[in-house]
């Protein structure tokens, strides 16, 4: 074999010594050397001699012509400033504390509203930390967003918004968003006589969420549809499981916000499953304690809805006792309220209704009950 020009053949001593660097990994044979060894060895020169690969990260930086600094100096750079996130945290806030005493429609629009400007800014050029808080932020907004549409009766856009808030959570990753959510679908369900569709959308997020406020609001939605199944031990079960997560929660800072689960509503849950299992005693005291608990000192109501709600509990309880006045009177309070979940109201005032009907069928004082109910539904 002859020799290209370009290279003298080198000595027996210089090849062992060449050949013992090649062996180690300290040096390759060039192009004239590596296809000639793999020759002698029956093979090509890529098995004995692989071309290393590029390094990723040299090739992304040659590509776009950006030195390291550079590169890492850009995923840090954002349009947004840590001035308006603050902002954005303190309205966000601000309109989950509204929810139980705002005006529906007005609170709607403006929620609405403000959805649009935080996912707009997803549009711009954020940090991987700042694109993940808008993410939550507009999951936070969105599920009020939900439940105001489904307080109004709007069952439709309710569910889409509630799965739109589903998602953000699901991309940044949030268990609590995500855990609202699934307690949103148990609601939803509840309020359409579906128990076991209830049990199941609580079931899907309960077991993340055992370590957080949503846990007990899934474990009590639970425990709601198993009372109207008539399963005593397992309402027994999802309550005990509520009381656990909440024993084991710090005390809240802000009970304004509706996303948070404060001590209180226990008693809310509590009276709810007591006034279905037909426990007229313990149900008629957690119904006082709820309203004394939502009634500031003044005399205004901090939480209108569970107010109306106990009202219809003591109704249920009277009527029971064979007293209608004080059970229609009870239900008229109900009714006033000016905030109200049409949904939850409607279906809390159909079962006051059907017992009123069962012990009071030609009584025209039922009559008159009816009317009202049938009058809060077109509203």
């Amino acid at each position: 074999m002859r020799a290209k020009s370009s290279h003298n053949l080198p000595t027996d001593s210089t090849l062992l010594r060449n050949w013992r660097r090649w062996e180690s990994g300290e040096s390759r044979p060039d192009d004239f050397y590596a296809p000639i060894i793999a020759a002698a060895f029956d093979t090509v020169t890529a098995a004995f001699f692989p071309k290393a690969r590029p390094n990723r990260d040299d090739e992304l930086l040659s590509a776009t012509g950006m030195d390291t600094l550079e590169f890492i100096g850009r995923l840090r750079m954002s349009d947004v400033s840590a001035a308006t996130l603050d902002a954005i945290r303190i309205t966000a806030e601000r309109l989950c504390c509204e929810y139980p005493y705002a005006d529906p429609h007005a609170l709607h629009a403006e929620g609405t509203s403000w959805l649009r400007r935080i996912t707009s800014l997803l549009d711009g050029r954020l940090t991987l930390a700042q694109h993940r808080e808008i993410l939550v932020l507009a999951g936070w907004v969105a599920l009020l967003v939900g439940c105001v549409d489904y307080d109004l009766g709007r069952r439709t856009s309710a569910e889409a918004t509630r799965r739109a808030a589903w998602s953000l959570g699901k991309e940044a990753d949030h268990l609590e968003i995500l855990g609202w959510a699934a307690e949103m679908a148990a609601w939803f369900a509840l309020t359409q006589g579906n128990y076991r569709g209830a049990v199941e959308a609580a079931n899907s997020a309960l077991e993340d969420s055992c370590h957080l406020g949503v846990g007990v609001q899934l474990a009590a939605q639970r425990a709601k549809a198993w009372a109207r199944l008539g399963d005593r031990a397992e309402v027994e079960r999802a309550l005990g499981k509520g009381r656990a997560i909440l024993e084991r929660l710090d005390h809240p800072a802000n009970l304004d916000n509706h996303f948070v689960v404060d001590p209180q509503k226990f008693d809310f849950y509590a009276m709810d499953c007591c006034r279905v299992a037909g426990e007229d005693r313990p149900a008629e005291s957690f119904a006082r304690e709820v309203i004394r608990n939502s009634t500031r000192a003044d005399g205004t109501v901090r939480n209108p809805m569970r107010v109306s709600e106990a009202h219809l509990t003591l109704a249920v309880v009277a009527v029971r006792g064979r007293d209608l006045e004080l059970a229609l009177a009870e239900g008229m309070r109900a009714f006033s309220g000016k905030r109200r979940s049409l949904p939850s109201l409607m279906w809390i005032a159909g079962e006051v209704a059907r017992e009123i009907i069962e012990r009071y069928p030609g009584d025209p004082r039922t009559r008159c009950y009816l009317e009202q109910l049938r009058a809060l539904s077109t509203e």
